[in-house]
């Protein structure tokens, strides 16, 4: 049926010269307030409320949100009858409440319960933009901070769907103290090791922004989300410019390392099942390590030696490390790891394209996987900044990392990048502090770290994802102070002479498996690891295999003190 006519006005002369407007049932059409378009009602309901036409996304009910996310009939509503007071005896504020009770059949701005999603049980918040926009009062502050308290108590992650214009102005410093009290009721819940997963929702500003909206282990936003502290429009006041395209929305907000990711209505059920999966506090993890222990035989020594091809030189391998068709960051993910969910941004600054992290499987076990990426051609090496990570870049893998240990999960991380990134914008970020912030964490983060170099080894560029407990090395990677170019440039004047500076470097695996730096040499198809990523990736599935298993049974303080003491030997001779 052709809809586009339906909402225009019309001088078209009927019989007996009469006008008249279409006849359409009522409540069967609505217009869509972004794109303008006339759409089905029904229609629209069974899409998720989500327009046909423009794909915009409307505004849902509390209830209707718990309906779709939360299993059926396993919703139990908490506080339902909570109601707040007028503080500042705010002139017709109760009986502004009192209509919106009515309308909505709501008793405030947000719903609070507990449910299961995929089986797993969860605190949920929900957020109602219909009830004074979903402003922050008391009764809304108490019924989350209830809800987070209980959730502490009852060893439960939480999760808040925010929808809100910010703090209730009607009930003035008492709103704005709600800020506080529910940011304070969360860090509790972090403290004992729980999870909370924060979706923001259209629009999600103010005060709710500036507290336990942004507070979120996990940080989701639906497509196009308005998500900001301060309104675009107060903005454009104050600074007396238009704001372009796109400000404030949910995929500027994953631009500037804010948002974790952006997740579509249709799928968001599957998501939250995904992660509280992920986060799922049981003892099968002590099942994973027995499992991954089978994967130990006698061939286990192969790994541990550095028996590789004796005939190429330091500058081949520097070569072969270079290669454009080696396997790239995005390789090791897909191909070892099951059910990745990547984790964008540094919560600071931006979302550095040259690191790619977040939380996978490894034979069932979650894990936390961090890459340097290069891209295998020349747009993804643009896209990728060839693989030079940028402060922020370092900032969203310690992120990830620090989230690994509060949730006991393995980091693995696989290193291949020329170096940090050399320029104006990444000195005026910090990228020095940001790598040495990363290494100050590495040496006391209580959950094992497992890294790869799979190529280049850049100075402190690789270091920075490299100082953990095991360090291995491809067969023809390398791992140095710099490059052999670099090197013959600022000791000999002349960077002609890389050749042999990779001589003198001794940058290669069994360099430094020699000098007790790394622990473990991959071997590579001969020819380079490019020559055949099937027969790699299976060594390095084993290896990783019984390598997790032993690192997996020591304790956090007991991994911490092992780091501390590999590190603190590397270079001491006996007369030292």
């Amino acid at each position: 049926m052709n809809l586009d006519h339906v909402f225009k006005k019309t001088n078209k002369r009927i019989l007996g010269g009469s006008t008249r407007r279409p006849e359409v049932p009522e409540g069967l059409l609505s217009k869509c307030n972004m794109c303008g378009g006339a759409i089905v009602t029904e229609d629209v309901k069974k899409n998720y409320y989500i327009c046909p036409r423009c794909k915009g996304y409307f505004r849902v009910h509390a209830r209707e949100r718990v309906r779709r996310v939360v299993d059926e009939g396993s919703f139990e509503e908490w506080d339902h009858d909570l109601t707040g007071g007028n503080p500042v005896n705010y002139k017709g504020y109760p009986e502004k409440v009192k209509a919106l009770q009515e309308k909505t059949g709501l008793k405030e701005a947000v719903v609070t319960g507990k449910g299961k999603i995929g089986g797993r049980e969860t605190v949920i918040a929900v957020c109602d933009g219909r009830f004074l926009m979903a402003s922050m009062g008391w009764a809304v502050g108490e019924k989350i901070t209830r809800a987070v308290e209980r959730a502490t108590k009852e060893k439960l992650p939480v999760i808040i769907f925010a929808c809100s214009g910010g703090a209730r102005m009607q009930e003035g410093i008492t709103s704005l103290m709600q800020m506080a009290k529910t940011s304070a009721a969360l860090e509790r819940h972090s403290k004992a090791g729980l999870l909370y997963v924060s979706v923001l929702t259209e629009p999600t500003t103010g005060g709710v922004t500036a507290s336990f909206a942004m507070l979120g282990d996990i940080i989701l936003a639906e497509p196009g989300a308005l998500i900001g502290f301060a309104g675009p429009r107060v903005i454009e006041q104050t600074i007396r410019q238009k704001l372009p395209k796109g400000f404030q929305r949910a995929e500027f907000l994953v631009e500037h390392g804010f948002v974790d990711d952006i997740v579509r209505r249709e799928n968001m059920k599957e998501t939250l099942g995904k992660i509280l999966e992920m986060h799922e506090i049981s003892g099968s993890s002590d099942d994973l390590i027995d499992e991954m222990h089978s994967a130990k035989s006698s061939s286990e020594s192969n790994f541990e030696s550095a028996d590789i091809n004796p005939y190429l030189t330091a500058w081949d391998r520097v070569q072969l490390s270079r290669k454009i068709d080696r396997p790239s960051g995005s390789d090791y993910i897909e191909t070892l790891f099951t059910d990745f969910m990547e984790f964008h941004g540094d919560r600071n600054y931006g979302d550095d394209k040259a690191i790619i992290g977040g939380i996978a499987k490894f034979h069932g076990r979650p894990v936390t996987v961090i890459v340097q990426e290069k891209g295998t051609n020349t747009k993804e090496n643009i896209a990728h900044n060839f693989g030079m990570p940028m402060p922020e870049g370092y900032r969203k893998a310690l992120r990830l990392m620090k989230q690994a240990e509060k949730f006991h999960r393995p980091v693995i991380c696989f290193v291949d990048t020329p170096g940090a990134f050399c320029g104006i914008e990444a000195e005026e970020r910090g990228q020095g502090e940001a790598i040495a912030r990363n290494l100050w964490e590495l040496a006391g983060l209580k959950t094992p770290v497992l890294s790869v170099v799979t190529g280049e080894g850049g100075s402190g560029g690789a270091l920075a994802l490299a100082a953990g407990d095991q360090v291995w090395m491809l067969e023809n990677s390398v791992y140095s102070i710099l490059s052999p170019e670099g090197f013959a440039s600022i000791l000999w004047k002349d960077s002609t002479k890389a050749k042999e500076a990779a001589e003198v470097m001794k940058l290669t695996a069994a360099d430094l498996y020699e000098k007790g730096i790394i622990e473990q040499v991959i071997p590579e198809p001969l020819g380079g690891a490019q020559r055949s990523h099937a027969a790699l990736f299976e060594q390095l599935d084993v290896a990783l295999r019984v390598h997790l298993k032993e690192l997996c049974r020591m304790s956090g303080r007991q991994l911490a003190d092992q780091r501390y003491k590999k590190y603190r030997q590397i270079g001491e001779t006996r007369n030292a």
